[in-house]
């Protein structure tokens, strides 16, 4: 290893070891890791001197990727592997103008979806094989690793080829039963749409699409589910009727009443999550899950969106579950308290008599 690295691998290596998920690289503040959502400052404060010579390093740790680029513009993202430690997912910007990075610590095997708290129906949506299902939440709630988790499945159990679309890559498949092609935008591609344009001449089976970023691209991946592809992809939104407001709302008024009858055809699932503390001071996370259903169907198409929570909430079916639900089963389970079910759900009223 050259000795121009030496610092940024010991902070990676002990990062990794204390099984943090997030390094925080900000002057001004001692070198912060996040393990299990908590905060945890070490050493001295960082100079801007100090971030700066960090972060070079870490480019100096990726095959070549140039650090000028990022010296211009103020905003790189990117990933890279340390052999027999973990794969590394940064965020470089400038703040107050030194220069500051985020790194995301992720596993190189795949995680085991079990122990995860994954639930059994979120895996059983790889049963489809076309339509577009999407998996939701706010950011660092885990979603890149259920996707990953569906991935995984399908290559496990299928003969098709998947092609991922990601900004940057995370997990690393193995080609198993089906082909796995992962692209990531900006380094094989130049962006989400025109990657997906092109993926679409690739013959795909499954797309996973990293983010939905703009109407163009939720048009183009609607039309690829709709062409007999399964579309997995991801939305910062919390629970099913945002998700499908979300995406109505990101087309012209014009445009909506279409779209919506659109979506109501090729959605077949909305897996929302969050990531909640449990007592032992870990993480678990809660899911709400949306089967697509003939009701809900018309609902979309209806536009009755709202009306969408409340037919989850009162649904009969085994693979259909509320937010409260999921969290009321962590409470059943004594993993969470009740005051921790309370303030992650979205009905407190309700979810207090049923406490």
């Amino acid at each position: 290893m050259e000795p121009s690295t030496e610092k940024a691998v010991a902070v990676l290596t002990t990062a990794t070891n204390a099984k943090a998920s997030d390094i925080f690289i900000v002057a001004g503040l001692p070198l912060t890791y996040k393990v299990n959502g908590v905060l945890h400052s070490v050493g001295e404060r960082l100079m801007p001197n100090t971030t700066e010579l960090l972060i070079r390093e870490i480019y100096a740790l990726t095959d070549g990727r140039p650090i000028e680029p990022f010296l211009a513009s103020g905003d790189d993202d990117f990933s890279f592997a340390l052999p027999g430690l973990s794969r590394y997912r940064v965020s470089t910007y400038k703040q107050r103008g030194s220069l500051a990075a985020v790194i995301r610590i992720i596993a190189f095997e795949l995680p085991d979806p079990n122990q995860l708290g994954i639930p059994q129906s979120v895996l059983n949506l790889t049963s489809f094989t076309k339509g577009m299902i999407l998996v939701t939440g706010p950011a660092g709630s885990g979603k890149s690793t259920t996707l990953a988790c569906l991935v995984e499945r399908i290559n496990s159990t299928r003969q098709d080829h998947i092609i991922t679309l990601e900004d940057p890559l995370e997990f690393l498949h193995r080609h198993k039963k089906s082909i796995v092609s992962q692209r990531e935008i900006s380094t094989d591609t130049s962006n989400y749409l025109t990657a997906l344009r092109a993926a679409l001449r690739q013959s795909p089976d499954v797309i996973l699409l990293g983010e939905m970023r703009d109407h163009e691209t939720i048009q183009t991946a609607m039309t690829a589910a709709e062409t007999g592809h399964l579309v997995l992809s991801s939305l910062h939104t919390i629970g099913a009727a945002n998700t499908i407001s979300r995406i109505i709302d990101a087309f012209d008024p014009s445009q909506q009443r279409q779209i919506a009858i659109q979506l109501s055809m090729i959605l077949r699932a909305v897996v929302s999550q969050q990531l909640v503390p449990t007592i032992d001071g870990t993480m678990v996370p809660a899911f709400e899950i949306m089967i697509m259903t003939p009701a809900i169907s018309n609902l979309i198409r209806d536009n009755k969106t709202h009306q969408i929570e409340g037919m989850i909430y009162t649904s009969a079916k085994d693979d259909m579950l509320s937010m409260d639900s999921s969290l009321l089963q962590l409470y059943k389970a004594r993993r969470i308290t009740a005051d921790t079910a309370l303030c992650y759900c979205t009905n407190p009223e309700m979810l207090k008599k049923r406490l």
